[in-house]
């Protein structure tokens, strides 16, 4: 049977670890993958999430199953960051944890199909692996110009999706930090599109898998809360392993927005059918260390403190980037208006591999780079290269 197997073509991104990996010149730059790096170079443990894995360790007494909808202290403790005080909304909303935030995109997208949608916008460029979950679920997407050449959103064209989509169709939208961009709604953007949805009754799913590294943790959840007040119903997916750092250990929460309390019933008992039928039960570690952080005030306070270094870090190297203004062709100037790691630079591919080749430069053939692997070591040299492959 194997035989009948076509080959896939390798990652992409894994394929420039590899290559970066090998290459021995020093001075060699990481703008590729998408991990939050120091002034260092290193991609820490947070000091919150070595103290609360020091009390599992001392203190958990089993590693029994919890059941397909994971550890519910960890979900509920989560919800009044991305919900704000009435978490539930009026016992509207619950939740399930689920592997990383990808885990929860599919399941997402999987419940939307189950409950009858047949095709999802999306703006474009997004996260390569939302396309590629939405097409192993075979469900049909449709893009919409997420960017303006000037580095703003193109609102015009979410809306103009919003408006002309169908019966039983849904829009996704990235909470903030959006991947890879880094271009965020304003927050009246965001309220015309909250507008747009409830007058059409397009399904919205919110894919948050950064909050915290733009603005800060109520300034990120804010486009989400204005968009969810308005509408009757809504999934959302949310990612742990960046800001708390947890990438390895893969947590992550799925929430359901629902009309009515019998209807969100419902949609949870197929959520966790489907998860079950999927992974069974998610990690649980790195979300039962996010659970006794959540829930000591001095450990909260310390996870606080380092998520707020780790976006002070990436907004002085957006800073420095806007402060420089022309590299070449290249107008770094929107960098710095844009939140998150990612941004995208309007560098062709052979561009990317003279950079790769002939100054140890990697990042994605899309141009997305990774701000977050910039120092104020190595940033001049960036600078330096982009104006030569460039100009």
């Amino acid at each position: 049977m194997l035989s009948r197997l076509e080959p896939q073509s390798p990652d992409a991104l894994l394929a420039l670890i590899k290559l970066h990996a090998a290459d021995t010149r020093a001075d060699k730059v990481d703008l590729g993958v998408g991990v939050y790096r120091t002034g260092q170079g290193a991609t820490p443990v947070f000091g919150a999430i070595k103290a609360a894995e020091q009390r599992l360790v001392d203190t958990q007494d089993s590693k029994s199953y919890l059941g397909p909808e994971g550890d519910m202290g960890f979900v509920n403790a989560l919800m009044p960051y991305i919900f704000g005080e009435d978490a539930t909304m009026g016992g509207r909303i619950a939740g399930m944890q689920t592997p990383g935030g990808t885990g929860a995109v599919r399941l997402a997208v999987a419940l939307a199909q189950q409950a009858g949608m047949t095709k999802l916008h999306m703006g474009t460029p997004s996260w390569p692996n939302h396309a590629q979950i939405l097409g192993d679920i075979a469900l049909e997407w449709v893009p919409f110009e997420h960017a303006n050449p000037d580095g703003s959103a193109n609102v015009e064209a979410v809306l103009s999706a919003i408006r002309g989509a169908g019966p039983n169709e849904g829009v996704l939208l990235h909470g903030c930090c959006h991947n890879p961009t880094g271009i965020d709604y304003t927050a009246d953007e965001w309220e015309a599109i909250g507008d747009a949805i409830a007058e059409t009754g397009v399904f919205p799913i919110i894919d948050t898998a950064y909050q915290g590294l733009g603005s800060g943790l109520e300034e990120d959840a804010a486009g989400l809360r204005s968009v969810l007040a308005k509408v009757p119903e809504a999934f959302i997916a949310y990612s742990c392993d960046k800001n708390f750092g947890l990438y390895r250990d893969r947590v992550g929460a799925f929430y359901i927005l629902a009309k009515e309390h019998d209807t969100l019933e419902t949609a949870f008992s197929n959520a966790n059918a489907l998860a079950r039928a999927s992974w069974s039960m998610p990690p649980d570690h790195g979300a039962a260390a996010v659970r006794l952080i959540l829930r000591d005030e001095e450990l909260t306070a310390q996870w606080l403190d380092e998520l707020d270094q780790m976006r002070e870090r990436m907004r002085q190297v957006r800073a420095r980037l806007a402060e420089f203004g022309m590299a070449g062709t290249v107008d770094l100037t929107p960098l710095g208006r844009q939140n998150g790691l990612f941004s995208v630079l309007p560098v062709s591919k052979e561009q990317v591999v003279q950079l790769r080749e002939e100054h140890a430069i990697y990042m994605a053939g899309s141009g997305r780079i990774n701000v977050a692997g910039l120092t104020m070591d190595n940033i001049d040299k960036f600078i330096a290269a982009l104006a030569d492959v460039t100009g």
